[in-house]
């Protein structure tokens, strides 16, 4: 059961910080970092107050991607009457996992940023074994482009899936990096044994990415961290001068822990260093890094107990947990990302409207 609000605030005391932080994030210098990224890069004014939106999915994925817009970071309000805002058009291989044979069109796993070309760019899990991934790009979210599969690991014969990928624009190189997790059987032999079983073989996934300017043509499929375990949903975010890598240790045997760890770099596309140990309970997955001024909030999805939970740092060695200040729809596996104020409002609008 959801606590009240002066409840929530007093056993965490971190609520009031939240807010002044975002508070602070969203009246800040063009040299403060949001999201990784100065306003100037994503197509903001300094001036501009920005919206916290936040996509997600439902059930298995099939009715589409959903929004909800937050004031604080904390209490979260889904958006359009709570219906997606984009429907799945891409049939994939996969209705759900180790279905070999099946097809499905699915929008598992949104990612969206907004780019400095001032357009929303989104990438998303088409299906559970399909060796694709869909991307499409709107200008206010509620018009949509046409929607691409992308195919990142058709090249792959013995690849498994192509699972969860994830949108970074990194200033330096003026490039997107999508990073999306693949299990290839017999790839990582020394780490076989601890991976999940499945009818082919085991799937001991590792994380993989792409580089792309236009989301036209886009680089070759490369490893991007092998940390000697298997690693699923992988997201990038910038802090200073340091990239961080925010996984899920994705280890089934001899014991299931499946949670988050962290890796550092001087450049997005790695070397990505050692992974740091744990930092969430078990069973947490989808990490989504929103960068303030003064810290960094990792939310996560608590699939197993049908909850969001979240905790912030200021170096990514140490960590604050907020779970029980967290107020938001049932949300699964997404993004937070920052927006225009005039496209939450249009999004809004979009709820007095009779669907």
């Amino acid at each position: 059961m959801l606590l009240d609000v002066a409840r929530r605030r007093a056993r965490t005391g971190v609520t009031l910080l939240l807010a002044f932080a975002f508070a602070a994030c969203a009246h800040s210098s063009p040299r403060s970092s949001v999201f990784g990224l100065r306003s100037s890069e994503v197509g903001l004014r300094s001036s501009d107050a920005p919206a916290y939106l936040f996509s997600y999915f439902r059930g298995n994925g099939d009715d589409g991607v959903h929004l909800a817009w937050s004031a604080d970071g904390i209490t979260w309000t889904a958006l359009n009457n709570g219906k997606a805002v984009i429907t799945p058009k891409i049939t994939g291989d996969g209705v759900g996992w180790q279905d070999w044979n099946s097809k499905a069109a699915l929008m598992r796993d949104p990612s969206i940023i907004y780019g400095p070309d001032k357009q929303f760019h989104m990438v998303w899990t088409v299906a559970w074994t399909d060796h694709g991934i869909g991307v499409a790009h709107s200008a206010d979210l509620i018009h949509w482009s046409e929607q691409t599969r992308v195919p990142v690991m058709d090249h792959e014969a013995n690849a498994l899936n192509a699972w969860a990928p994830d949108l970074f624009y990194d200033a330096v190189t003026k490039q997107y990096v999508i990073v999306w997790a693949t299990s290839i059987l017999g790839r990582f032999p020394a780490t076989d044994s601890v991976a999940q079983k499945t009818s082919r073989g085991r799937a001991d996934h590792r994380l993989y990415y792409v580089t792309t300017k236009d989301f036209k043509t886009y680089s070759h499929a490369a490893l991007l961290y092998d940390g000697g375990f298997c690693a699923i949903d992988g997201t990038i975010t910038k802090r200073g001068d340091t990239y961080y890598l925010v996984m899920k240790d994705e280890t089934f045997y001899p014991v299931q822990t499946r949670n988050l760890r962290i890796a550092s770099s001087k450049r997005a596309t790695g070397p990505y260093g050692p992974a740091s140990p744990s930092f969430t309970s078990k069973d947490t997955e989808g990490p989504s890094v929103l960068q303030t001024p003064d810290w960094s909030y990792i939310y996560y999805d608590e699939y197993t107990r049908g909850r969001y939970g979240a905790v912030r740092t200021k170096d990514f060695e140490h960590f604050e947990p907020f779970t029980d200040s967290l107020h938001a729809p049932r949300m699964r596996h997404g993004s937070a990302f920052l927006a225009p104020t005039w496209v939450l409002k249009a999004l809004q609008a979009l709820d007095t409207t009779a669907h």
